[in-house]
């Protein structure tokens, strides 16, 4: 659910304001960026336009490698075939935690009449897992920018893999609701793997990486009742938790042998080091060498609490992520609806998982839709960088969007069941319900990074905590509302809720893509980011739609 962040320097340029919430912003921009991911520009190439040309000078006599000093060393100048390895790997990583969530709901049944507690309870490891799992994403986020994101993610893996085993050997229902807990802090999320995107590609040339990881996080939670039909079939249900191992170990092993670290300041530090070790250039280190102290306490708290900051004060944070997060959230009421609703066409455990496959082609459909938007931008940007707002990133889904209304509406309608309705017609209707899950996701995600810059990382940060937290709550209220709702129409009644509920939570869309620009006028993170880059001279040609470059990190 689900980046690369400004560091600070001792260079910087200090603009001095009067406004004390813009001296606040200021000093949010100079901390490292954390939470998921902030995919909106990266340290610029050579001949960017740059405030300041020259290396900053020290008394000791150290001089500061920056990143056009090595550029060929970056991953920027990875092969096209070397980074599209990683980033698969990494779709990989992104899918097996996901799967970690929804494969849960198979185990369920086990769960309950091992430890002899109700099904409703339960539940509460799934609901734990993923609401753990939102504040995860948010906690590894500013080590992966110090420490470099191999090494961070491998420590993920590596938790992760091991809370594993409390769960499948859990002696009391309380020790498994602890090692899911446990699952969920350790996973990193896309608070790494989407910066990856950034430590790879330019700022232009990033949305086919991006949404080719948005698929990876809405596929994997529509993986897990799939493969879950058949292990709660066949298997014990402790065999959830041994294939979640398996998955998590395979991951790891590949993570560790394929992925090299694609941090930039991590590689210039390496490449720093190189030189002074072959007397190439026996004063050049690199900037994390030179950080007296690398993450303060203070920095760190600053950095966990910007994303919820952002999604309480900004219009558009709060609302496209409450958006995303109740598209996610549906998702995983489905897992609880699919089950009544199928089995009046004597749908088996395997059939109602396999019948997610209509989710995942609507999340297929979607992928692929996107590129031919995302080229013709491409060509725009290319001939005028200007020529394009923010907002255009939401163009394709003013149309995706209402599919998840016609979706739930329809789905509701079609559950009458036999002999008044075919099993293949709410199938269908949950295929536009997985268009539309993808493509909020996918849009929502590009249009808080063109609109904030250098903020968007804690901006995209608000939106990965909704879509996590949001589904997590959803775990308690799915089967009760299917059981307790209506009389007559149990199971019509509440999706078509839902489906009111989603009239409302898309209504921003279509006031964002119009008024996106007044609004953004008005935030005070816009307004700054106005400024900063009048007072640093770049030009516009260094923007895209209003998106700035990452600047680099003698800029900041």
């Amino acid at each position: 659910m689900p980046s690369t962040r400004p560091v600070s320097d001792t260079s910087k340029t200090v603009v001095v304001r009067e406004n004390p919430a813009e001296n606040l912003a200021e000093e949010w921009t100079e901390q490292i960026q954390a939470p998921p991911q902030q995919l909106s520009g990266r340290k610029s190439r050579p001949g960017s336009v740059h405030h300041n040309t020259t290396r900053p000078e020290r008394a000791d006599g150290k001089v500061e490698l920056q990143d056009t000093d090595c550029y060929d060393k970056l991953g920027f100048r990875y092969s096209t075939v070397k980074k599209w390895t990683i980033l698969s790997v990494i779709f990989a990583v992104q899918t097996s935690m996901n799967f970690n969530a929804s494969i849960y709901a198979n185990a369920v049944g086990g769960i309950s009449n091992n430890f002899g507690v109700s099904k409703r309870a339960a539940r509460l490891g799934q609901a734990v897992m993923l609401i753990a799992y939102a504040f995860g994403c948010e906690l590894w986020a500013p080590w992966s920018e110090e420490l470099g994101r191999w090494p961070v993610l491998q420590l993920s893996l590596f938790l992760v893999n091991i809370w594993q085993l409390p769960c499948a050997l859990a002696p009391s229902f309380n020790t498994m609701i602890v090692g899911r807990a446990l699952v969920g802090l350790s996973s990193a999320g896309g608070s790494v793997t989407l910066g990856m995107v950034a430590d790879m590609w330019e700022p232009d040339d990033q949305q086919y990486a991006v949404a080719f990881i948005v698929f990876s996080s809405v596929g994997g939670s529509a993986l897990g009742p799939i493969f879950g039909g058949f292990i709660e079939t066949y298997l014990h249900y402790k065999w959830v938790f041994w294939i979640q191992l398996i998955f998590g170990v395979v991951v790891q092993i590949m993570h560790f042998f394929i992925v090299p670290e694609t941090r930039s300041s991590i590689l210039v530090d390496r490449e720093a080091k190189r030189r002074r070790k072959s007397g190439e250039d026996p004063n050049a280190y690199g900037p994390t060498e030179l950080k007296e102290q690398r993450i303060s306490p203070k920095k760190v708290l600053t950095i966990w609490i910007r994303p919820f900051e952002m999604f309480v004060r900004e219009p558009i944070v709060l609302c496209l992520s409450l958006l995303s997060g109740f598209s996610d959230a549906l998702i995983f009421t489905f897992l609880e609806s699919f089950t009544p609703v199928l089995k009046q066409w004597n749908f088996t455990v395997i059939t109602t998982g396999l019948a997610f496959c209509s989710i995942v082609l609507g999340y297929v459909i979607a992928y692929f839709s996107f590129f031919p938007f995302i080229h013709r931008d491409r060509q725009i940007r290319r001939r005028d960088p200007n020529a394009l707002q923010p907002e255009r990133r939401l163009y394709w889904l003013l149309f995706l969007a209402p599919c998840l209304t016609v979706g739930l509406f329809g789905f509701a309608w079609t559950s009458l069941g036999p002999p008044h309705v075919h099993w293949i017609a709410p199938l269908i209707f949950a295929t536009l319900i997985g268009i539309a899950n993808y493509a909020i996701y996918q849009a929502t995600i590009d249009y808080m990074i063109a609109s904030y810059g250098p903020y968007s990382a804690s901006a995209t940060g608000g939106n990965g905590f909704a879509r996590d937290l949001l589904a997590g709550i959803a775990a308690f209220y799915a089967t009760p509302m299917y059981e307790n709702i209506g009389h007559r129409y149990k199971l019509e009644w509440p999706t078509t809720i839902l489906a009111f509920l989603a009239i409302l939570v898309t209504i921003p869309i279509y006031v964002f893509y119009w008024k996106g620009p007044a609004i953004r006028k008005r935030s005070k993170f816009a307004q700054v980011l106005a400024s900063d880059r009048k007072a640093r001279g770049v030009s516009k040609a260094n923007t895209e739609g209003g998106e700035a470059r990452r600047p680099a990190e003698h800029d900041v």
